[in-house]
């Protein structure tokens, strides 16, 4: 018998999604840290830690996917083609108290049209371990489905901004980072910012006020995650001060020719709360806010 006439221990595994999402949202929702900790976790019992996330090429993701009374899981990631809204390719080794149970090699294929979007998902696996071969197909079958359902469901709630500006990633970085610019140039036209306290580093939070141009008052605070410099940050939105959360973002900065592609991302925390955004105009209100940005930076 040859190894790969060995039952049990190699597998190819094929799912597929129709989702009510544009391709770039579902890129997003696919390779975007913050989005992949939204709804990476199979089902409520698991929580997943996220101790490393670079979403480049060679870049890796390192994850602890945790269960009451159960040894962690670890998942290491590396990306290995990434070929933004078609195609994603990504090796995936997963560890229990340090012995390697399974290695897979996990291709994604992305395809469009307008507001529908199809996923492809094709997972070659192998069992390191003798002990996981007789429910690792199935293991992973389940833990796919379900996760590649709350992705479709997450992608129906997600929020992406993209604008290209004509100025270099340090320039937009440092408008982002400097405690001093981004009150100046964050929110619609119209909208001032005034702020209670603001850290901007991660662990560190904006506290602010945003104010319409007929004096209402919108209570803000931003809890920042992930911080690399020049390349992206997250951050939690809540209601005010210590209020509730309302979505999870994120921003990352992209080098185009000496220009930079600025993506903003939201995974609001609710279907409604994401309909609430769409019917008040909240992409062409984001879309107004990257406009300062870009005049901020190109402006002298």
């Amino acid at each position: 018998m040859t190894p790969t006439d060995q039952p049990g221990r190699f597998a190819t595994l094929t799912f597929t999604r129709e989702v009510a999402a544009p391709l770039a949202t579902i890129w997003q929702a696919w390779t975007a840290p913050a989005a992949r900790a939204v709804w990476a976790a199979p089902t409520p019992a698991v929580t997943v830690e996220f101790l490393e996330a670079d979403t480049r090429v060679g870049g890796r993701e390192v994850s602890l996917c945790k269960v009451e009374g159960q040894p962690d899981i670890r998942c290491e990631c590396g990306w290995l083609a990434l070929a933004p809204s078609a195609r994603s390719v990504n090796y995936e080794v997963v560890s229990t108290e340090g012995v390697p149970q399974s290695a897979a090699l996990v291709t994604a294929d992305f395809s469009g049209d307008g507001e529908r979007s199809r996923l492809v998902v094709t997972v070659q696996l192998s069992a390191l371990a003798a002990d996981m071969e007789a429910d690792m197909e199935a293991g992973y079958r389940e833990g796919f489905d379900a996760g590649l359902g709350h992705l479709a469901a997450v992608a129906t709630r997600t929020m992406v901004l993209e604008r290209v500006i004509k100025a270099p990633r340090s320039a937009v970085w440092g408008a982002w980072m400097d405690p001093a610019s981004l009150p100046q140039w964050w929110g619609p036209e119209g909208f001032s910012c005034r702020t209670t306290r603001i850290d901007l580093r991660q662990g560190g939070e904006w506290v602010f006020d945003m104010i319409g141009p007929d004096g209402t008052v919108f209570p803000n605070h931003h809890l920042y995650g992930e911080m690399r410099p020049q390349e992206r940050i997250a951050y939690a939105l809540l209601w005010g001060e210590n209020g509730p959360k309302h979505a999870d973002a994120w921003a990352t900065f992209e080098e185009q020719d000496g220009a930079t592609k600025v993506t903003l991302g939201m995974v609001f925390s609710t279907a409604a709360e994401f309909q609430t955004a769409r019917g008040f105009g909240a992409e062409a209100l984001g879309q107004q806010t990257l406009a300062k940005l870009e005049r901020r930076v190109t402006s002298g």
